[in-house]
């Protein structure tokens, strides 16, 4: 099975047509056809449905493109190690992460492009659920996640820690308050964020152990609109402290403390385990390590005696 046709396959199927996949690859139409016909005759059953004008995948075809991704990105990853062979004076790493995990990952960012300044870093908005898959077909190398993924040939490492807020208007009657207790929030309207989590659930089931209502009244999927109606006292939001830190900072809302929801989120950077990365992403993992004792609490790094300081630093289960 030769790579080439397992390449025309993914850029007829994903471009959805033949000739915009031979457009894509800088062939002629015949050219794609005949690599397409050579590998239905090799495998024995056709990968594309005939019948369809937009290049409608078999289920032969659609277990194929799979392998033939996976195959493709391999050939990628083997050739920009090539390249970066050396001072990482060249090189790639995409790193996938999610509108709440992308804010812990800037300290890493800036840590990252101070020491590789050559080295292309691309990252990619993912759904948190879709990150660990993407990590095993090799569409990322590194991942920013809020959980441990269960996918085994993956390693998690704690780089920080986060504490849910309820953000409010300063102009709301909870503003001059730091800690609130749950039982005070039946009466208040929620914006919340439309992606489900499992600290989502967390909160709902708080609220109903309280039996106390919770009225959400605009799911939005964007946490920065969230914040902007919290700030036009539209409604109150439960949403990680750092995501809003510079409108706390500013004084554009108000952050409590709600005492029944002391909930500490790690955030871990993902990636496959037992695998060759890239020397552009193991360099990013030794960035991660240094930005998570620059951003660990102070709690953490001075409190503990000396003779416990080393298991006060390691990731937390």
């Amino acid at each position: 099975m030769e790579l080439s046709h397992l390449e025309v396959l993914v850029a007829v199927a994903e471009e959805r047509g033949f000739s915009r996949g031979a457009e894509r690859l800088h062939r002629t139409q015949p050219a794609v056809s005949q690599a397409i016909r050579r590998l239905e005759d090799e495998i024995g059953r056709p990968v594309f449905d005939r019948s369809s004008n937009d290049a409608t995948l078999t289920d032969a075809g659609e277990a194929l493109y799979g392998y033939a991704r996976q195959m493709l990105n391999l050939r990628r990853d083997a050739r920009a190690a090539l390249q970066e062979l050396g001072d990482l004076r060249r090189g790639k790493v995409v790193v996938a992460a999610n509108e709440y995990t992308v804010v812990h990952l800037l300290p890493i960012v800036s840590e990252y492009r101070r020491r590789h300044p050559e080295v292309k870093l691309e990252v990619k908005r993912s759904l948190a659920s879709e990150i660990p898959s993407e990590l095993l077909r090799r569409d990322a190398e590194i991942g920013l996640l809020t959980y441990r993924p269960a996918q085994p040939g993956l390693a998690a490492v704690a780089v920080a820690r986060d504490d849910l807020a309820l953000l409010v208007a300063p102009g709301h009657r909870l503003a001059r308050r730091t800690t609130v207790g749950i039982r005070e929030l039946g009466g208040e309207s929620f914006l919340a964020h439309n992606v489900r989590s499992p600290y989502r659930e967390q909160v709902l089931r708080t609220f109903e152990r309280y039996q106390t209502a919770l009225h959400i009244v605009l799911e939005l999927p964007s946490l920065e609109a969230i914040k902007r109606l919290v700030e036009r006292g539209l409604g109150v939001a439960l949403m990680p402290r750092r995501v809003a830190e510079a409108e706390i900072r500013r004084r554009d809302v108000v952050a409590l403390t709600v005492r029944e929801m002391r909930f500490e989120r790690p955030i871990y950077v993902v990636h496959r385990a037992r695998a060759d990365l890239s020397h552009a992403a193991r360099a990013f993992l030794d960035c991660a390590g240094a930005s998570r004792d620059d951003d660990e609490p102070s709690r953490h790094r001075h409190r503990a005696p000396s003779g416990a300081r080393a298991r006060a630093d390691r990731p937390a289960p």
